[in-house]
């Protein structure tokens, strides 16, 4: 079985054109299943020494299931639900399986939870928490400026290339989900930041080092990494006082909920954001709640 997941990764690769994130996740999930059921004894071969995907039926999924909802969301669960799925239409395909085991067994619905987002003041606070005068700070307001402006996912915004910003149109092209790209505005304010990190980057580290393509880096010349923005994130919140808990996706829903507060759109939030269903995008509709409710207490003559 693990030869099979091997070849599943290729193909996502090669095939799905998945990002890294994605691959990594489902390879992580299909060895977490192929040691539970080595360890519960479903689908092993008559040595009882691996498992065979063959042998693996839709009990040995349920019960697999059935330990996953003692120890996790629903939300991991579903996820974790998807990678055997993908991970046995694809040997479907290839003829390994007679039939799908996985067919029909429903993914669990999902906690219903609303995304973590910041005030608007608590977000200015948050953008004016880096050193103004230092290299590393400059590029921490831009990072915060970037996010908060475009609503880029953590890993779209490190993989930014400084040929995707254009400043003068007031342009981003991001690379998001799937390698689908989209261009998104970015405002004034986080423009004239990204170039004020830009003058001092050589102070931050030196030529013959860096990255030259990629704008966001660390003091050793590399791109920097999601967990080091999930980190400079966390230090900045901490240090401007915000009580709320806030990750780089805070941002990006602080972004969303922003918008949505301010009149936009959901169809014109949902491209910015580059969710491919407008049911993903749905979630951000409970911020107008308070306002619904107050113009509703305004104008409905039985309010």
């Amino acid at each position: 079985m693990l030869t099979l997941i091997a070849a599943f990764e290729r193909a996502l690769v090669a095939e799905e054109n998945a990002s890294a994130h994605t691959v990594r996740n489902y390879v992580s999930d299909l060895r977490q299943f192929h040691s539970f059921l080595r360890e519960r004894g479903f689908g092993l071969d008559d040595g009882g020494r691996d498992v065979l995907p063959e042998r693996v039926d839709h009990l040995a999924l349920r019960a697999f299931l059935t330990d996953l909802l003692r120890r996790h969301r629903k939300s991991s669960v579903g996820r974790k639900l998807s990678s055997t799925k993908g991970f046995f239409r694809f040997l479907l395909r290839r003829n390994v399986i007679a039939s799908d085991p996985s067919a029909g067994i429903a993914t669990p619905k999902k906690d219903q939870q609303l995304p973590v987002h910041l005030t608007v003041d608590d977000m200015f606070r948050l953008l004016d928490a880096p050193a103004k005068d230092t290299p590393a700070g400059l590029r921490d307001r831009a990072i915060l400026e970037v996010i908060y402006s475009c609503g880029v996912r953590v890993s779209e915004l490190v993989g930014l290339d400084w040929e995707d910003i254009d400043g003068g149109l007031e342009l981003v092209r991001v690379r998001g989900k799937g390698g689908k790209e989209r261009l998104v505005p970015i405002g004034q304010k986080a423009v004239a930041a990204v170039d004020r990190y830009r003058e001092r980057i050589a102070e931050l580290c030196p030529r013959r080092l860096r990255d030259e393509r990629a704008v966001f880096l660390n003091r050793h010349g590399a791109r920097l990494t999601t967990r080091s923005v999930a980190r400079l994130v966390d230090y900045y919140v901490v240090a401007s006082g915000i009580a709320t808990k806030a990750s780089p996706h805070a941002l990006r829903h602080s972004f969303a909920t922003h918008l949505l507060s301010a009149g936009a759109d959901l169809r014109a939030i949902q491209e910015l954001l580059g969710h491919s269903s407008l049911s993903t995008t749905q979630k951000y509709t409970h911020v107008n709640l308070d306002q619904l409710m107050s113009v509703y207490d305004k104008a409905h003559p039985r309010a």
